[in-house]
């Protein structure tokens, strides 16, 4: 793995080795700029040759890969994974907005103040397309990056609509078509055959388009994706088209031709707004085929930029992580013993059944199966910003333990996996910070 280098200026220069990162460190010619990627920065003025890059970008909705290569060699390459949880997050988010506003007997009407600009996007949503913005602003800060390409689909749905649509990407072969509405139906259907009584037991069954209306008067052999399906090639044989086969008459539904929202919205704003070249995931494919790599988000990433025979490097794997939990309210219910089973149950569980007043929509009552009350429900509010937050490392009798969170307004840190408990307090005092775990991180 190549060591990043910027200059004085925080200009990107060209990577260097890690035994002449460690000589500048230690005679003092350089300083230590950024951890993930690690990336140094030169102390003197220096006007090195620069060799552009190109960064190639494997979209996603939960993992991101990228790979930054010139004509000689990888300069860079992994994967993301992305934080999840964000639409729970944005509910919990609503819960107490409206707990709060609910107390204000006499609140002024507000409705007019929540007009949507053009282009809004739901808050998970462009979390995640800040996620790409910011992965591919951070590689382009310590690497001397020309041209960004990002796979933005699966497939074109564009090209299945209208076949003469033209460009760069559309014309590189004849199948190129074919395979663009291949991998689209192959996604569509989750790369798994389709017919409810296939008993294909093989783990890389050989899959096959096939047409639904070939028993119809006249035949429907046309290419829309409402006509195809995907079999494997147990099912999908000559005897099975025949009056007694299993194909004959069979007409399933079919899901909507319909992209993925974030996709769509990814090829939208990645690629026009910011000027990026795209690409479509069939071309990679059909590339990645021809170079014998492994299906991953780094390989794709890869063929994405343009790789062929450089140097490969070692994947550098990153996450992200949350960096700080902003509610500064919350709730934890009360915990009865069920007296049916014996098992805890919080007091949600075991409610009234009452929903609202119309009696209809009630159901049973289950406040009479409470039985000893465990712990009582508590509202707990944090007063500040706590020095330590969840992944975060610590150093704790020696060994380094990841952080669970703050307890005892925030002079108790929980720690995880430490011997023989699960998660162990212990005084702030007594713990040294080891690394803060934030953000895109290793």
């Amino acid at each position: 793995m190549k060591v990043c280098v910027v200059n004085i200026g925080e200009r990107p220069l060209m990577p260097t080795t890690p035994r002449k990162a460690k000589i500048l460190l230690r005679e003092g010619a350089a300083k230590i700029f950024r951890r993930d990627p690690f990336t140094i920065q030169l102390l003197s003025d220096c006007h090195g040759y620069i060799q552009p890059a190109t960064l190639g970008i494997d979209a996603g909705y939960l993992n991101i890969g990228y790979s930054a290569l010139n004509q000689t060699a990888e300069l860079i390459g992994g994967e993301v994974k992305m934080l999840e949880g964000m639409s729970q997050r944005i509910s919990e988010k609503l819960k107490y907005r409206r707990t709060r506003r609910n107390r204000l007997r006499y609140r002024a009407p507000r409705f007019n103040n929540r007009r949507r600009n053009n282009g809004w996007l739901t808050p998970s949503i462009e979390h995640k397309l800040d996620t790409h913005h910011r992965l591919i602003d951070r590689i382009k800060s310590v690497l001397p990056i020309e041209t960004v390409v990002i796979e933005v689909a699966n497939f074109d749905i564009q090209k299945i609509k209208n076949p003469e649509i033209s460009g760069n990407g559309y014309q590189q072969g004849e199948q190129n078509g074919f395979d663009n509405l291949r991998e689209y139906l192959l996604h569509r259907d989750g790369h798994k055959c389709q017919h409810p009584e296939c008993k294909n037991k093989s783990k890389q069954p050989n899959l096959q388009v096939h047409h639904l209306g070939f028993w119809k008067n006249p035949p429907d052999r046309t290419d829309r994706p409402g006509n195809l399906i995907t079999l494997c090639n147990k099912c999908h044989t000559p005897a099975q088209h025949k009056k007694k086969g299993k194909l004959f008459g069979w007409e399933p539904k079919i899901k909507p031709f319909k992209p993925e929202t974030f996709m769509s919205t990814v090829r939208w704003r990645l690629a026009k707004d910011t000027g990026y070249k795209a690409t479509f995931g069939y071309i990679t494919k059909a590339k990645r085929r021809i170079l014998k790599l492994d299906k991953s988000h780094h390989n794709d990433a890869f063929v994405i930029a343009g790789g062929e025979y450089q140097t490969r490097c070692e994947a550098l794997n990153l996450v992200q992580i949350r960096g700080n939990k902003r509610s500064m309210e919350q709730f934890y219910d009360a915990k009865y013993l069920d007296i049916r089973d014996k098992v805890p149950k919080s007091g949600t569980e075991l409610f009234s059944g009452r929903r609202t007043r119309n009696n209809n929509l009630n159901s049973e009552n289950l406040r009479v199966y409470r039985g000893h009350k465990l712990s009582k429900g508590q509202r707990r509010v944090k007063k500040l910003r706590y020095r330590y937050q969840p992944h975060d490392e610590v150093e704790f009798e020696g060994a380094v333990f990841e952080v669970v969170g703050m307890q005892n307004k925030g002079t108790g840190v929980k720690l995880k996996d430490y011997p023989g408990i699960k998660n162990k307090v212990v005084k702030i005092s007594a713990v040294k910070s080891v690394k803060k775990r934030g953000g895109i991180c290793a």
